[in-house]
């Protein structure tokens, strides 16, 4: 009876170990979904690039929650699956949208190498970046989401010199302390981020298989463009209200500290006029004028 029970226990732990595998490999997945986008790119195949493009960000968005349900850190403590994830997600949010760019001719030609070798390089820090992602779940800065952005560019269908300033412009937010947010882990919008995610993601599908079978139903295509600006729109927003509510509390710390020292300053005026003190303008005195004795 023992031993059987034992058995069991042994059979239950090789299944939960070759789940928690099986998690492992299906974020590996994602690198050979970037593969074939690299192929596609190289053969001139935009739409099939962008397509393999998305079903490898499809597959980076399950294979956490896949990982902490198989709790894969507990059953294969040797085999670090964050790193895994940072290999396949440099490649697929970094490597990839930067040959896009350059082979796509999405930036004016003499900005081209320069413009992707960018991209890369600044996408080095942000993975390698422990705090990356706050503790509520946002991520700081912009959070090499050249995946996205190079879909944009190929979807609004917007010029060379457009791309190359937003490309610029997200080079920098990616070293500022700015939050935007996961639409997946942030908890307390996430009954409305993830619906938002999924009309997101399948409208940009829709719109690129609509330029692969060269389909022009107006009707249905601005529908579908409609519902996936309707859904950039939340998220843009959602990133503008934190931004403005960080600079609001910003900017109330600075009154804060404006109003203490101009109280400290008429304070000390004060003091030096009652008693009958001289007035002076070299540097000490300005500082007891504005910080007190």
């Amino acid at each position: 009876m023992i031993l059987k029970s034992s058995n069991k226990i042994k059979t239950y732990k090789r299944r939960h170990k070759a789940v928690a595998w099986a998690v492992h490999g299906f974020t590996t997945s994602g690198i050979v979904l970037g593969f074939l986008g690299l192929i596609a790119v190289f053969e001139g195949k935009q739409e099939l690039a962008f397509i393999f493009m998305g079903l490898a960000l499809l597959v980076d968005g399950i294979d956490g929650t896949l990982a902490r349900l198989a709790k894969v850190s507990q059953l294969t403590p040797q085999f670090d699956g964050a790193s895994l994830d940072n290999v396949v997600d440099m490649f697929n949010y970094s490597v990839l949208p930067a040959l896009m760019i350059y082979w796509f001719e999405m930036v004016p030609e003499k900005y081209a190498i320069f413009t992707s070798a960018s991209i890369m390089a600044v996408s080095c820090y942000t993975f390698a970046d422990n705090s990356m992602k706050t503790s509520d779940y946002y991520f700081k800065g912009f959070a090499a989401f050249w995946n996205i952005l190079v879909l944009y560019f190929f979807i609004l269908e917007t010029s060379q010199t457009v791309n190359l300033i937003i490309i610029a412009i997200c080079c920098i937010l990616t070293f500022l302390p700015i939050k935007i947010i996961h639409p997946l882990r942030v908890k307390s919008l996430r009954q409305i981020s993830i619906p938002m995610t999924v009309l997101w993601g399948a409208s940009a599908f829709g719109l690129i298989n609509q330029r692969i079978n060269l389909e022009d139903d107006g009707t249905f295509a601005t529908l579908i463009f409609s519902i996936w600006i309707f859904s950039t729109i939340y998220f843009l927003l959602i990133c503008l209200l934190i931004f403005l509510s960080a600079f609001l509390e910003l900017f109330s710390a600075f009154l804060f500290l404006a109003n203490t020292s101009l109280l400290r300053l008429g304070s000390n005026l004060l003091k030096c006029f009652t008693s009958g003190a001289p007035a002076q303008t070299n540097a000490s005195s300005l500082e007891t004028l504005f910080i007190g004795p």
